[in-house]
């Protein structure tokens, strides 16, 4: 993996971002700064600074719903087949993040990632923080830098701001009684603090328990667990996967849902339920496993389809 402690500015995601990247990037204008002709007409065309027009921008990347690559040395941007299928004005199933099936798919696409390393990417991969002091976290991760990217030239700095850029996203802001009802942009919460993952408990101290998550939809985990299953099988071509891998390994659903061994078996006997076969647990020395039937695998946008049909009934 590669660091990548920058790019959003300090400013958490916001709701609207999203649509608004795709949006502009449909209407053929760039979203970016780094030329001035251009970075006037996004800043018009987006009504906010320079600043927030990267934070949009690294949030469009690292969400997965826009992509960005050079094409003879210019920057080409083009929305992918995802976030159109989510995000356009026109048909897009959820473009304003109304439901919050889409906020847990959202939150799974941000951490489903081996290339780039980030804050909220080491929290809910790597770190076993439950109740935890956010000081500590850094230097956690500091510590952990050289072993997942070979890399030790973080400036710590750096790595104190994407922290608190993690948890303005996913922390909702504990506040202190005060008489003062000036509203300003720290009450315009990131759409990420709805799903209850991180709780701010003042004093620089936040919680993460493993747990249940009622409001996970059953196709939002399955397809997260398809998705992780392919990455765990890539190189064995395996059509099984172990219980403990999907509760503990990185990327795997039980780590990014954050979710308790129990709440995991639930979900996992949900989906062998719905599945029509497709799904099935495999008991093999004792050892409890999980297997998906190829056709499955190949289709995973199956399970998105069903969720989806079913939340615009």
């Amino acid at each position: 993996m590669k660091p990548r402690f920058t790019g959003h500015d300090t400013f958490p995601l916001r709701h609207g971002w999203l649509f608004k990247a795709i949006d502009i990037i449909k209407n053929n204008e760039l979203l970016s700064v780094s030329d001035s002709d251009q970075a006037s007409r996004t800043i018009e065309i987006l009504g906010v600074g320079k600043n927030m027009v990267n934070a949009i921008r690294y949030w469009a990347e690292v969400s997965k719903v826009v992509e960005t690559r050079l094409v003879n040395r210019s920057s080409v941007q083009a929305v992918t087949s995802l976030g159109n299928y989510i995000f356009d004005p026109q048909t897009g199933l959820d473009p304003y993040l109304e439901d919050v099936g889409t906020l847990w798919l959202l939150h799974f696409l941000l951490c489903f990632d081996d290339e780039q390393l980030t804050a909220y990417r080491y929290f809910f991969n790597y770190s076993n923080s439950i109740y935890f002091d956010k000081n500590k976290f850094i230097n956690d991760l500091l510590d952990d830098l050289v072993r997942l990217t070979g890399s030790a030239s973080v400036n710590k700095a750096t790595v104190k701001k994407d922290v608190d850029c993690f948890l303005a996203t996913y922390a909702e802001k504990h506040r202190t009684a005060s008489k003062n009802k000036t509203v300003d942009e720290d009450h315009f919460a990131s759409p990420l603090t709805e799903l209850g993952l991180v709780k701010d408990l003042g004093r620089g101290f936040y919680q993460c328990d493993l747990d249940d998550r009622p409001s996970l939809p059953l196709s939002i985990f399955t397809f997260a667990l398809v998705e992780y299953f392919k990455f765990a099988n890539a190189e064995s071509q395996s059509r099984q996967v172990s219980f403990e891998d999907v509760l503990t390994k990185p990327l795997s659903p039980g780590r990014i849902f954050k979710l308790s061994e129990s709440e995991l078996g639930r979900l996992i006997d949900e989906a062998v339920s719905e599945s029509n076969g497709s799904i099935v647990w495999v008991d093999s020395l004792g050892l409890k496993q999980v297997a998906i039937d190829a056709t499955l695998l190949e289709n995973p946008k199956d399970l998105l389809d069903d969720y989806y049909r079913g939340y615009k009934r």
